[in-house]
């Protein structure tokens, strides 16, 4: 993929209050034909064919168990709103079992070779965003999961999640293997370039709007290049002016979020009765000081620009339901001048099991690091806060802007073609995510210049598929037999 050159990405420096947990990009004292010499040794201890295998343990975990000890830390009255959003088809049970696939990868080849990991890498966590620049750039998107670990597990859901979607669009057999060579190769081709690079120059590398535009100019028809830009122009709608319009009303001439149950419930619906408003507001001021101390300074000077008006608890994408996520409307110099804000509970990433503990003492801190580390640029309200809920439970959140110009691919409106593009996207941004934190060196050495690893993905990818067809029907006979709740909610 083309990508703008010197782009100034936002890494962010907010102060940790955990242990940071960046692995090294190269070991200490290693030169360059080091460090290639290890991503080829990693061939013979783990040939890149054997990623090719799927074949599930006899001891492997009951994805419906796996559901119900989740089911455990969360909202009751929501858990059915998940399992109903995941009973849709087999890419929304997979995209909500993020935690049953780490599972699974566990027991999958690992080359030795490490970087940060999204930890949820299916291509719906893609998208578009603004840069702190106001230019829209796409990046990976979502970091709930994030943690170091093996880099071919972010590798093999992607790949599985363009089999499954692929499947879902009706693409024939031949039609997905493309698209899956194309999302790999370009992983793998990035990966080595990135090899190449200066450091400095995989930091600031990022792909951007203009340059995406640029690609769809070269290979695609004039109709869904158009169709693109009106996608472009749509995102930079979607900011807290339209969610002021969307999201809110008047109540006694003051502005208010609209309740909308139970996907949108104000938190003077939830508390305990008793509990008045100028309680409620006390603990809220006390978390945004909390969260301000996560910020950079500047950032903290702008925060202080707003006041808190009003909050509510929000159902949020498909694994995340269930999970504790508050939005807050604040305004600056006027009711013109809105901020919303999301806040969304951060617990254990589901891959620590397999791949290590956090180092970090809380785990939206855990998160906002992970997010830093594999950003191109990032939320300038990037922060985090430990808390305590309605319930009592302390818990750990992170913070960022509910709407920032963000817009998500309609993977069911794109043809073949596009979705051989789209998946070039994602390849070339996840590559350099973890070219970020990993060794680009050893990994671009271990996949080398053939396309073994590609054809070894693309095999994995339909295997899985398999898989979370036949985990999508276990969880309907589990709803059928009462085993779980289930219900359909519209967004």
């Amino acid at each position: 993929m083309e990508v703008a050159p010197k782009e100034l990405a936002e890494p962010g420096s907010a102060p940790d209050r955990g242990t940071r947990e960046t692995p090294p990009a190269a070991p200490e004292n290693q030169s360059v034909a080091d460090r290639a010499a290890r991503g080829k040794r990693a061939r013979s201890e783990t040939p890149r064919s054997s990623h090719g295998v799927w074949d599930p343990p006899q001891d492997r975990r009951d994805p419906i168990q796996i559901l119900e000890q989740e089911a455990s830390t969360r909202v009751p009255e929501l858990v059915p709103i998940r399992h109903g959003r995941m009973l849709t088809s087999p890419f929304a049970f997979f995209r909500g079992s993020a935690a049953g696939m780490a599972s699974d990868l566990a027991a999958t080849p690992d080359s030795g070779l490490r970087a940060q990991l999204c930890g949820d890498a299916h291509l719906s966590n893609f998208g578009a965003f603004a840069a702190p620049d106001r230019r829209l750039v796409f990046d990976v998107n979502d970091f709930d999961e994030s943690l170091p670990g093996p880099w071919e597990w972010d590798v093999k859901r992607l790949g599985a999640s363009f089999a499954i979607a692929a499947r879902e669009r009706g693409l024939s057999r031949k039609q997905r293997r493309s698209v899956l060579l194309t999302t790999v190769g370009e992983y793998r081709h990035a990966m080595r370039e990135f090899a190449r690079l200066r450091n400095l120059d995989v930091w600031y590398a990022r792909l951007d709007a203009e340059s995406v535009l640029k690609e769809l100019d070269k290979v695609e028809p004039r109709k869904q290049v158009k169709r693109v830009k009106r996608n472009v122009e749509k995102a930079q709608t979607k900011d807290s002016l339209k969610a002021l319009a969307r999201l809110t009303h008047r109540v006694d001439g003051e502005l208010r979020i609209v309740s909308d149950p139970p996907l949108v419930v104000p938190v003077e619906e939830l508390t305990e009765e008793g509990l008045d408003r100028g309680a409620i507001e006390g603990e809220v001021l006390e978390l945004m000081r909390l969260y301000r101390q996560t910020l950079k300074l500047d950032r903290r000077q702008l925060l202080d620009g707003y006041r808190y008006v009003h909050m509510a608890r929000k159902v949020v994408g498909v694994g995340s339901v269930g999970t504790r996520c508050w939005i807050m409307l604040l305004v600056g110099r006027d009711e013109g001048d809105p901020l919303f804000l999301q806040c969304k509970e951060a617990g254990a990433s589901v891959l620590e099991p397999y791949a290590g503990s956090s180092r970090h003492k809380n785990h939206g801190a855990r998160v906002v690091q992970g997010q830093w580390l594999m950003q191109a640029a990032s939320d300038i309200f990037l922060g985090w806060l430990r808390a305590a809920g309605l319930d009592g439970v302390q818990r750990d959140f992170y913070v960022r802007q509910l709407w920032d110009w963000k817009r998500s691919a309609d993977i069911d409106a794109m043809p073949p073609k596009a979705l051989e593009i789209y998946g070039r996207m994602c390849g070339w941004t996840l590559a350099r995510a973890h070219a970020r934190s990993g060794d680009s060196v050893a990994i671009g050495a271990y996949l080398g210049s053939g396309d073994v690893f590609d054809h070894a993905i693309a095999d994995f990818s339909e295997l899985y598929a398999d898989q979370a067809e036949a985990d999508h029907r276990a969880l309907a006979a589990a709803v059928k037999a009462g085993r779980l709740a289930a219900q359909k909610v519209s967004a």
